[in-house]
């Protein structure tokens, strides 16, 4: 049993060994491989049941695993959408397969880095085939985000479909004074125009007129004024809201809105201080202020003075660039200044990291021994944060592995060297029936 059993572990201490080899082959070659998660070996030893007075070797075991959690260092590049994540958390990403399916149940794998770019359909993808996954965003900017346990919802990140941009304006902030001696007895009456554009749902610049007719009493003031708003995208004949507004002229609340009767057209919240009234392109809120409020909208014994008119939107725009956030979001910036979020881009987590099962180009998915991944916000919980414009080098350790490839061959030769006498010793034995 002695003689057999050393043989045996021998045996299994040179197929140990040559595993071991295979790892440090393996991490060597792919010492340059950003994104790459080097690959080691567990040795465990195996007992075999003993006799009184005699010792059986059991030999050993070897488990491989790859160190998913260990960090590589961070490299910057010139590509905004070099994409690495700093921190605990891999991006989701699938391959061609998943990128050309119609369907939602998509191949899905994940990957700590990836130089991204748009390939001929627009999707962002790594040279080796990775394309990028996300949730996509509203024209608003929200994520409506349906699962975190499941790949649903999830589509490949497309630059095509959102290479155009126009945004409609919702919002006016009506920042303007109007003269107060305007309201006075003996006043001209004459209205005053305000012109202010605005942009449709099809990013064309459009105009709202605002004319502003005092309401000139007999005597004193009256601090009143009727607003008349005309969209001339329609009919420039006919407004499309009224309403008279009441300035308070006492201490401490001079010159702003005392009042407001909103007339056919106009809604009024006094709460918020906006206007809405409804356009060729829907619904538009004109902030004129709350009662009380000193402002946007102001009467005071000064001149017309539109100095603070605002609207948000923007006209037709042509992608220039893409950026990632710290927390996730795809960002397109097109050539009109405009910035809105395209995709949200989760981080996906395991309760064992290193038990993810690997696959070609740096990828990962999950595995029994892994457990179930959730889709985490970045820079929420557990996970870290995306970084644009990075790369994750490779977590191997060129000297480390030199020198576990030394010790390595001094062990698969020990082994080798333990065959050797135990094929003398047989033939030693052998001998002695001769």
């Amino acid at each position: 049993m002695g003689l057999s059993s050393s043989l045996n572990a021998g045996v299994s201490g040179l197929a140990a060994n040559a595993t071991k080899l295979a790892t440090i082959s393996d991490n060597i070659a792919n010492s340059a491989t950003f994104g790459y998660k080097r690959a080691d070996t567990e040795f465990s030893s195996l007992v075999l049941q003993q006799g009184a007075g005699q010792f059986s070797a059991g030999g050993v075991r070897v488990a491989t695993f790859k160190d998913v959690s260990a960090q590589g260092a961070l490299i910057s590049t010139s590509n905004s959408t070099d994409i690495s994540v700093s921190g605990r958390g891999l991006l989701p990403v699938t391959n061609l397969t998943g990128a050309t399916s119609t369907t939602g149940d998509r191949p899905l794998f994940f990957t700590s880095t990836g130089s991204f770019a748009p390939d001929e359909n627009g999707l962002l993808r790594t040279l080796s085939g990775n394309f990028l996954m996300g949730w996509p965003a509203a024209p608003d900017g929200t994520v409506s985000v349906p699962t975190r346990t499941s790949s649903t919802g999830l589509e490949p990140v497309q630059v095509t479909a959102n290479q155009f941009i126009a945004v409609p304006t919702t919002q006016i902030e009506l920042g303007l004074n109007i003269p107060a001696t305007e309201t006075q007895a003996g006043a001209s009456g004459i209205a005053l125009d305000l012109p202010i554009e605005y942009f449709d749902n099809l990013g064309s610049t459009q105009t709202l007129n605002l004319s502003f007719a005092p309401q000139v009493p007999g005597t004193g003031s009256s601090n009143a004024w009727t607003i008349s708003i005309t969209d001339l995208a329609g009919n420039p004949a006919t407004p499309i809201a009224t309403l008279d507004v009441t300035f308070d002229d006492t201490l401490g609340s001079g010159g702003s809105i005392l009042s407001v009767t909103p007339g056919v057209g106009a809604a009024y919240d006094p709460a918020t201080g906006l206007v809405t009234v409804t356009t060729g392109s829907g619904a538009l809120d004109i902030d004129i202020g709350a009662p009380g409020a000193g402002g946007p909208l102001t009467q005071l014994s000064s001149n017309f003075s539109p100095v603070g008119v605002r609207a948000n939107g923007a006209p037709v725009g042509n992608l220039n660039t893409l950026e990632i956030t710290e927390d996730g979001r795809i960002e397109g910036i097109y050539d009109n200044g405009f910035r809105r979020t395209i995709y949200q881009i989760p981080i996906a987590d395991v309760p064992n990291i290193n038990g993810l099962k690997a696959f070609d180009n740096q990828t990962f998915g999950v595995s029994q021994a892994s457990g179930d991944f959730y889709l985490w916000d970045a820079n929420t919980g557990p996970v870290g944060t995306t970084v644009g414009f990075s790369l994750a080098e490779s977590t191997t350790d060129i000297a480390g592995e030199l020198t576990d490839l030394i010790k390595t061959q001094r062990a698969y030769s020990s082994n080798a060297k333990i065959i050797q006498t135990v094929d003398e010793m047989l033939q030693e034995t052998t001998n002695l029936i001769r």
